[in-house]
């Protein structure tokens, strides 16, 4: 037992946020006081408040993919810089950051992209590899178990329409960022969690095609059929999860201060 919580102190010594990170954070959270105690619509602090908290959530879940990869025995992240939830340091900005950005601000779909690139020859065992793949939709499961208890708790009395709209939003973009996460298409988490139990010639046959499932899947996203089949889906979870689906949209209209 000793020696397995001086490993984990020895991992978590390499886990400095960065300024950048740090800024998000502070922002998130004044924004979040300003809408607690604001009146009327605030779009301003509605789109600061959900912009920060998906842009935390998307370091922190790479951080995750990292961090479980150094416990694992990839230690070239610390080098990498991962580790300090900068999201300047990942290896892709582009996709994700960037674009899930785009995403968000014109069709409310939350999608993360991976930006962590990780020594796998280093890591031993199919399921150390499963977690590591696993490690980053579960921050998003955590933010959406988080919002779906506040949700369904009378923390929100005193504080003003606005926030518990934000809140509501926010929390439902975790869960469809959890949902597309996990589904077993190349290129997601939910695809790596299950390849390693694969045949390696289904594997090898299928890998050049990974890069380009994902921007297959937000391209059939984005198309009117298959967007309103994708949220009639979202809803009937979020339903079960007592998530309001107005108070969703009420957050998503007022997300969309430009219109």
């Amino acid at each position: 037992m000793t020696d397995a919580w001086t490993r984990r102190g020895s991992h978590l010594r390499h886990v400095r946020p960065s300024p950048l990170f740090l800024a998000l954070v502070a922002v998130f959270g004044i924004s979040g006081a300003v809408l607690w105690n604001g009146s009327g619509d605030q779009e301003i602090p509605v789109f600061l408040f959900v912009m920060t908290g998906w842009l935390v959530s998307l370091c922190l879940h790479e951080f995750m993919h990292a961090f479980t990869a150094l416990r694992a025995g990839d230690t070239s992240v610390i080098d990498k810089g991962y580790l300090t939830l900068d999201p300047l340091k990942y290896s892709d900005p582009l996709f994700t950051f960037a674009i899930p950005t785009v995403f968000v601000l014109l069709g409310g779909i939350p999608l993360t992209g991976g930006a962590v690139w990780i020594e796998r020859g280093l890591i031993r065992g199919k399921a150390q590899h499963s977690l590591v793949s696993a490690a980053g939709p579960l921050v998003n499961i955590v933010f959406a178990g988080v919002g779906v208890a506040l949700i369904n708790s009378s923390v929100f009395d005193g504080s003003s329409p606005a926030f518990y709209a934000a809140v509501v939003f926010f929390t439902q973009l975790q869960i469809i960022a959890a949902v597309i996460n996990l589904l077993p298409v190349p290129g997601l988490d939910g695809y790596g969690i299950i390849e390693p139990w694969l045949p390696y010639d289904f594997r090898r046959s299928i890998a050049p095609f990974a890069p380009y499932a994902p921007l297959l899947l937000f391209g059939l996203l984005l198309t009117p059929e298959i967007n309103h089949w994708f949220f009639d889906q979202v809803h009937t979870l979020t339903n079960a999860l007592d998530v309001p689906d107005e108070w969703a949209s009420a957050g998503y209209r007022l997300f969309q201060f430009w219109k």
